[in-house]
C-alpha cells in the first residue's frame, strides 16, 4: 500500500485528534461524534472514512454500534520510511555541533560540564560560573 493515503489522513488536525482518542482505547462512532461537538455526525464519519481507507483505523460492528480501533502499523511504516532515514542526519549534525562547541570552549580555557549526558551543557570559566 502506498503511504500517500496515510499522509493525506494525517494532514487533517481533526483526523489526528481522532487517532489520539483511539490511542486511549477503542471508541464507538457515537463516542467519537460526542468528542467533536462542533462537527456533525456526517463530518466525523467522513473523517473516519479517510482513516479507514488509510488503514489507520479498523472497525468492528457489534449490534447497532461500530467500534473503532487504532491500527498503528501505517504510522510505524511512515516512521521507518521517513523518520529513521533522516534522524541519523540530525544526530550527526548535533554531534558535530557538540564537538565544535567543546573545542571552542577548550581553546578559550573554559571547562564544559554536561548536566545530563548529551542533553545540555553548563559552562564554567576560570574566574567563576557563567
Amino acid at each position: 500500500m502506498s503511504l500517500d493515503r496515510v499522509f493525506k489522513a494525517l494532514a487533517s488536525e481533526v483526523r489526528r485528534e481522532i487517532l489520539d482518542a483511539l490511542r486511549e482505547g477503542p471508541k464507538t462512532t457515537g463516542e467519537l461524534v460526542m468528542r467533536f461537538p462542533d462537527l456533525s455526525r456526517f463530518a466525523v464519519m467522513q473523517h473516519l472514512k479517510v482513516l479507514w481507507r488509510a488503514r489507520l483505523v479498523v472497525s468492528k460492528k457489534q449490534g447497532r454500534e461500530r467500534h473503532n480501533f487504532l491500527n498503528p502499523v501505517p504510522i510505524r511504516q511512515v516512521y521507518e520510511r521517513w523518520v529513521t532515514k533522516y534522524e541519523g542526519l540530525w544526530a550527526g549534525a548535533l554531534t558535530e555541533l557538540k564537538r565544535r562547541a567543546e573545542a571552542a570552549c577548550a581553546r578559550r580555557g573554559d571547562e564544559v560540564h554536561p548536566t545530563s549526558p548529551g542533553v545540555s551543557l553548563r559552562r564554567e570559566t576560570r574566574g567563576g560560573r557563567t
